[in-house]
């Protein structure tokens, strides 16, 4: 009997990977791929994300989620294109998934795409789905010590948010030590602080984003 072996997976899952880097390169779309924990405040970031962005950049969003299509209806109430992927208990979105259903989105006449990952620190690490940028989201009522518990997700972003910091007061998270941990994992992360609920550092996340959109526009350029 075959036994299909990691590296076989993710080759695969490369692959399509590299289809869909090439179709949002085609169209000039940034991909955002982002990524967090259950509950680190993922959606509510993107509801701020929106509201602040949707004058200047035309956004859509692919959410993925192992059941329901809850958070798809929070970000539809924002009136931008949402796709909901279901991933029936996988514990992440792959670059197939994400393939189905880049035909329902109409990529000539958009400029960002943010994919919100599946809740998780582990197994999005290990797949890409095609992005220009992996950001993950860390709330602060997760621990100081994740960076170093899950390191990977933070070496493979290149940027990482700390939200929820408006409760900062009341927690024992200790900023500067996670701030430091995550420049020792990867010493060129940019890190942001937020609190998502009252809109808190969402100027400088959505500075971000336009940076990275302009960035991706002027290599695109540069390979006419």
């Amino acid at each position: 009997m075959d036994i299909p072996v990691m590296q076989d997976i993710l080759g695969r899952n490369d692959m399509v990977a590299s289809e869909n880097k090439a179709l949002f390169d085609k169209n000039g779309v940034l991909a955002i791929n982002l990524l967090g924990s259950p509950g680190s405040g993922k959606t509510t970031l993107l509801e701020k994300t929106i509201a602040n962005l949707k004058s200047d950049l035309r956004l859509a969003v692919i959410e993925g989620d192992l059941f329901t299509d809850k958070d798809a209806d929070r970000i539809a109430q924002h009136n931008v294109p949402v796709i909901q992927i279901n991933t029936n208990g996988g514990c992440h979105l792959d670059a197939p998934m994400v393939k189905e259903v880049l035909d329902d989105l109409d990529l000539a006449n958009l400029d960002v795409v943010i994919i919100e990952n599946v809740g998780n620190l582990v197994c999005p690490a290990e797949f890409i789905v095609g992005e220009d940028v992996k950001v993950t989201v860390l709330s602060i009522t997760e621990g100081d010590d994740k960076p170093l518990k899950y390191p990977i997700i933070f070496k493979e972003s290149q940027a990482a948010i700390l939200n929820k910091v408006d409760i900062l007061p009341f927690t024992n998270f200790d900023m500067e030590s996670a701030k430091h941990d995550l420049k020792c994992i990867h010493p060129q992360l940019e890190i942001m602080e937020t609190a998502a609920s009252n809109g808190q550092g969402i100027d400088k996340w959505c500075d971000f984003i336009r940076s990275e959109f302009k960035k991706k526009q002027e290599r695109l350029n540069r390979g006419k």
